[in-house]
């Protein structure tokens, strides 16, 4: 956390960091989640994997939840928190400074960090390619790291799916490019090519000159089961983070009612971290005197809780629409989607074609329609995907090549990919 008066130094908390860090090459990551944790999660996985050739620092700029578990050889130093709002605007979540003073003492924290690990790669999690509001603070991160005295080796790292754009998509896309091609080596794309593909959501007008390389999809590394037993009339409601999931957990409590005349059904609601106070407190007031209701805020492994289902109700979040591919569980989407947050409902629409999931639009939420869309999933089997999955351990394996002298040339023959 940011330092301030009579507390310890950041220069003396990542001194500290450091001393406890492996002799490996050293490797800052930046992460920024607003509305929801899906980046933070993936970040975190991709860095336990960076984790096994590189000491890895993860600055984290959003909101940390509560439960969350830090990979043991990751380092996160956690900003002042700053999200963005339902009017997509800026705003921090410490309601002790405001906004801009937020993103003048982030900026310092990471020039700080930069100049003490003076690592040799920097990741950043979706800029030059989205975070566009962040740029005050990111500019002179790459100015830095690009320079002949620190130069390090800059990679940016993408999800499967952009989301629609408030300007121009031409202008946008040809801002990124440059920016690209200015600052970046490596650009990385945690999707299988086969289920979507950068090209697909990236149409500059100038050329990218920088490699593209799909690495697969990343997923936390596999853990211990937890020995859930499959029900077969267990459902499972999640929201991702919580913060736009309301009128999904709720609608899904009201639906028990289509259930009262089957003794045989349960229910656990997920709430999510990010989930406001107050609507939390409500979910459980509703959840009095529900015998097959059970509300939780997380729980350690959505993979696990989804493998013991008869069926999943959720968004589609990247990290989420993963733990459903990997369960193999009759799945009912409901995409978060408001303006340009379409990502989740691209994404929702594609693992329909392929058989993975059913699709309901979030206009068409009702406990009726929802009942009926369980008991039709109670009794399908769904397409088991054949995705690629090991993206963190590939995008290690190609970080670390690139960053290695007798092996950067090969590397860069062999995996381009654009």
């Amino acid at each position: 956390m940011w330092a301030g008066r009579g507390t310890v130094t950041l220069q003396t908390q990542i001194r500290r960091l450091i001393k406890t860090m492996t002799t490996r090459p050293s490797l800052l990551f930046y992460c920024q989640h607003s509305l929801a944790m899906g980046h933070l999660v993936r970040s975190l996985a991709l860095a336990d994997s960076l984790a096994e050739r590189f000491r890895v620092m993860l600055l984290n700029g959003g909101r940390m939840p509560k439960g969350l578990i830090v990979p043991a050889g990751v380092q996160v130093i956690n900003l002042p928190p700053v999200g963005i709002d339902e009017t997509n605007q800026l705003v921090s979540h410490d309601k002790r400074i405001s906004v801009e003073r937020a993103l003048d003492r982030r900026k310092k924290m990471i020039r700080t960090c930069f100049d003490n690990l003076r690592p040799a790669v920097v990741v950043l999690e979706l800029f030059p390619f989205g975070r566009k509001k962040f740029a005050v603070e990111l500019r002179p991160l790459l100015e830095a790291a690009h320079s002949n005295e620190r130069r390090a080796f800059i990679v940016c790292s993408l999800r499967d799916i952009f989301g629609s754009r408030t300007v121009s998509q031409q202008k946008y896309d040809d801002r990124a490019a440059t920016l690209a091609n200015q600052f970046l080596d490596l650009v990385l794309v945690h999707s299988d090519p086969s289920f979507a593909h950068f090209d697909e959501s990236f149409h500059p007008g100038v050329p990218l000159k920088v490699p593209v390389i799909h690495t697969g999809f990343v997923v936390p590394r596999p853990t211990q089961a937890t020995g859930i037993e499959r029900s077969p009339k267990r459902i499972v409601v999640s929201a991702g983070g919580g913060i736009a999931g309301e009128r999904l957990l709720r609608t899904a409590i009201d639906t028990l009612r289509c259930f009262e005349d089957d003794p045989h059904i349960e229910m656990k609601i997920i709430a999510g971290p990010f989930l406001p106070e107050d609507t939390w407190t409500a979910l459980r007031t509703l959840a009095r005197g529900k015998p097959q209701l059970r509300v939780v805020r997380c729980v350690g492994n959505l993979c696990d809780e989804l493998r013991g289902a008869a069926v999943s109700i959720s968004q589609a979040g990247y990290n989420t629409c993963l733990d459903i591919v990997r369960a193999g569980v009759p799945a009912l989407l409901v995409p978060f989607a408001k303006g340009t947050y379409d990502e989740q409902q691209k994404r929702a629409v594609r693992l329909q074609r392929l058989g993975a999931a059913e699709v309901l639009d979030q206009e068409n939420l009702h406990p009726a329609r929802l009942a009926e869309a369980i008991r039709e999933l109670m009794n399908r089997e769904m397409t088991k995907l054949q995705l690629d999955l090991d993206g963190a351990k590939r995008s290690t394996q190609i970080i670390t090549s690139m960053v290695t002298p007798q092996s950067k040339a090969i590397a860069y023959h062999t995996c381009y990919e654009n």
